[in-house]
């Protein structure tokens, strides 16, 4: 360890252990750097005040790249400064260039342990086990302790849309800043939400099914048990549904169909039935 307390300097001997056993415990940041490297030199004072001001809730690793190409060359660093941050052994960020103070907190933030954390773990277990109710009070008074902590604004709405307090979720979500909107976890919300909205005066699954075994061109029926199908996880059955509007409509709630099936893609991100279901989607337009 260096003269400044959490600061290593990593070399291919202790990598293991400084970066990638460490990250276990605490985030470490790993700052790839040259001596000739100007914008370097200007990063390292930013790193040096935050690592004191965060006093051990992450660590900081200097690796430098001229000495350790190996390591620079295995995680794909092309320019200098890089940074990565590594958490349970795996690089979860990385910024390229000299940042401001700002930006780097930013990615620190996101990444540390907080109070929360646990509250926020229970919640969800609660609200799996069907204990809404107690979940939105502990993720309330979370947001009361933490009100610019947006990951609880984000599970507290998945809360509200699980208990069917679809008005509520939505004016939390749309009360978020557009950067935190953007983000996936928002976006797969907003998605759910839509499907939440579509059964809100919807009659219950096992009706809509009776609906459609006596007409199978019912389309709204179809349309609304996608919905239900979707919030009770069963997206294959859903994109099933939805593709067959597709086929049959067009037209039917100006494409509800297509736009059904990218709110679920939304929704389900890099799960594999994404692809198995674009390729359905791509042969049925073209």
């Amino acid at each position: 360890m260096t003269e400044i307390a959490n600061t290593f300097v990593v070399t291919s001997d202790n990598f293991a252990t400084a970066v990638l056993a460490r990250s276990e415990q605490v985030p470490v940041l790993v700052d790839f750097w040259a001596a000739w490297c100007a914008p370097c030199q200007m990063l390292m004072p930013v790193l040096a005040k935050l690592v004191e001001e965060y006093a051990g809730k992450f660590v900081l690793a200097k690796l430098n790249a001229d000495e350790q190409p190996h390591l620079a060359a295995e995680y794909g660093v092309r320019s200098l400064p890089t940074l990565k941050l590594f958490r349970r052994g795996q690089v979860v960020e990385e910024l390229l260039g000299a940042q401001p103070e700002s930006v780097l907190r930013a990615l620190l933030d996101r990444h540390l342990e907080r109070p929360s954390d646990a509250v926020r773990a229970e919640a969800l277990r609660l609200s799996a086990a069907q204990q809404h109710a107690a979940a939105i009070d502990l993720l309330q008074t979370a947001l009361a302790a933490e009100p610019e902590h947006y990951p609880i604004h984000q599970d507290l709405a998945q809360v509200l849309i699980a208990a069917g307090r679809y008005a509520e979720a939505e004016a939390l979500l749309h009360k978020l800043p557009a950067n935190i909107q953007a983000e996936e976890t928002t976006c797969q919300a907003l998605a759910r939400l839509a499907f939440g909205r579509i059964i809100e005066t919807a009659p219950a699954a096992a009706s809509l099914s009776a609906s459609l075994a006596a007409d199978e061109n019912d389309l709204n029926a179809r349309y609304q048990l996608s919905a239900h199908q979707v919030l009770q996880g069963e997206y294959s059955a859903a994109l099933d549904n939805l593709l067959l509007i597709m086929r049959k409509s067009r037209q039917f709630g100006d494409d509800a169909g297509r736009k059904g099936i990218l709110a679920v893609f939304a929704l389900l991100g890099d799960d594999p039935l994404v692809s198995r279901y674009r390729s359905k989607l791509s042969a049925l337009l073209y």
